[in-house]
Order: structure tokens, then sequence, then C-alpha cells
């Protein structure tokens, strides 16, 4: 059935089955005399279900617009929210692509700490290599500070060789006062001072390089009044060598009360290095 002008046409728009709704269109000349049609909504249609109530002069294109935005939402407890879009796939990674991310990430991972502790190892091992080459250059400066500052003609040196079990453990032995030689400035009198090897323990097979000190005046036989002071740990050997310029060789052992010898070598042998440490101490100024 049509109202308004007679070049008006019959239109019907159908969105489902089985549920008409009325649909007005404007012709196009000039009249404004509306045109009745129906519309087919079908039931199952989410604003058909949520009672959306449509006005009757709304065209088609206005109320399929209104019924796709409204059937964008649903219904829950705290009102109307969008719904889920259920025909949507939006881009993402699969699973295996997940997986070979993790797994690189991991050897990435390992790669950096091990490097990070090789580096540490390394800075560790250098550190201690060092401490322990600065103790033989403290000894060489030791050694080359007191043994040239021996007055001559006073029995300030001495030196016996002695071998346990086929190892050179030899003694070098020097009598002076309170100062670099003696370890100390607080102390009184001349001592007595020896280089030598030491176990650490009773129950120790391992050696210690340094220094034993005694009262020069000190007759007793017993330890009572030595001292002890460590210089360098786990010694392998101590070989103690004197040049004679009388015989133009080294000797092992110097008694000489009277003169000293031109040049006194130390060699220590090392249980940390395959090569050992030689200090040579030049007591007097060599001939050309």
């Amino acid at each position: 059935m049509f109202t308004g002008s007679e070049g008006c046409q019959r239109r019907s728009i159908s969105l489902g089955r089985d549920c008409p709704l009325p649909l007005t269109r404007y012709p196009e000349h000039k009249s404004r005399d509306p045109v009745e049609g129906t519309l087919k909504v079908s039931p199952r249609d989410p604003s058909v279900r949520a009672g959306l109530a449509f006005p009757l002069g709304m065209t088609g294109g206005e109320f399929a617009l209104r019924a796709k935005l409204h059937s964008a939402q649903r219904p829950n407890a705290a009102g109307w929210q969008p719904a889920l879009p259920g025909t949507v796939w939006a881009p993402a990674f699969t699973l295996l692509e997940i997986m070979l991310a993790v797994i690189i990430l991991g050897m990435m991972s390992l790669a950096i700490y091990r490097f990070v502790q090789a580096n540490i190892t390394a800075m560790r091992i250098s550190s201690e290599a060092d401490a322990v080459e600065a103790r033989y250059d403290g000894l060489r400066e030791l050694l080359t500070q007191q043994l040239q500052s021996l007055p001559p003609g006073t029995a300030a040196l001495a030196g016996e060789p002695l071998k346990i079990d086929g190892h050179d453990r030899d003694e070098l032995t020097w009598f002076c006062p309170a100062g670099p030689g003696l370890l100390t400035r607080y102390a009184t009198g001349d001592f007595r001072v020896s280089l030598r090897l030491r176990a650490r323990d009773a129950k120790s097979r391992q050696l210690d390089l340094g220094l034993l000190r005694k009262p020069k005046e000190d007759t007793a036989v017993g330890n009572e009044h030595e001292t002890w002071v460590r210089l360098i740990d786990n010694v392998g050997t101590l070989q103690i060598r004197f040049f004679d310029s009388r015989l133009n060789t080294w000797v092992p052992r110097w008694t000489d009360t009277v003169t000293l010898p031109r040049l006194v070598k130390v060699v220590i042998g090392r249980t940390d290095a395959r090569t050992p440490t030689e200090i040579t101490v030049p007591l007097a100024r060599m001939p050309l």
C-alpha cells in the first residue's frame, strides 16, 4: 500500500526472514510524500533480540547502519559492552616462532655469561700472578738494600749449603741492627737474620721462604727468642751461591770474616712455575 504520489516506487529490503518492518522511501521527484515498504529482518538479528526500536520513518540505509553498529554490542551484567570479534583474525606469532625466539635468546644469554665468566677468571688469575711476582720483587729489593749496606771486615755475612732429600735448602745469614734487614725499626741491639726455608707446620710438607730473627748475643739452644717472618708461600728449593773474585768462580759456602763476596746469587725453585726465580745482588763494583 502506498500513500502520496503515484511516482513513488515500491521497494523491499530484506535483512533476514519472517520479520517485516515498514520502510519509508522518498521518490526521486520533488514530491515529499513518503513511500511505505516492507523490510524483512530475521528474528535472530542481535538488534531485534535486544529489543531495539526503529522509527517508521527511517530509511533502509540508516536502518542497516544502525543495525550493524548495534550488533557489535552485547549485554552483560555491567551493561552494554563491545562484543568480541568472532571472525576477525589479528596478526600474531606462531608457536614455532616463539620457540625459536626463546632458543635464540637462551643461546645469546649463555654466550654472554660464558664470556663474562672467562674474563673474570682471567682477571683473577692475572691478579694472583701479579701478587706473587710482587713478592719476589720485594724480596729482590730487600736483599739488594741489605747486602749492599753490610760493612766489610766485620763478619757480617755467612752462608751454608744444605740439601735434604736431594733438594737444595741453603741458608743465607747476615748480622744487622734494626732496619730494613730486620724488617722492623723497633728493636735494640744487633740481630742474626737468616734467609731460609721452613715447613708450614709439623704435618705439612709445604715449605715457606722467610726470615728467622734472633738476637746476636743470645746463645741459648732453644728457640724462645726466635721470631719467624714468612715472605713467600709454597717454595720448592733455595740455592745460594757466592762469587769469589780470588778464585773467579761461584762457591756454595761463605765463611770469610774479612772480605765480602763480589756477587750473591739466590735461586728460588717455584712450585707454581717451571722456571726458577734468580736474584743476583752485586756487593762491590766489578772490574771491566
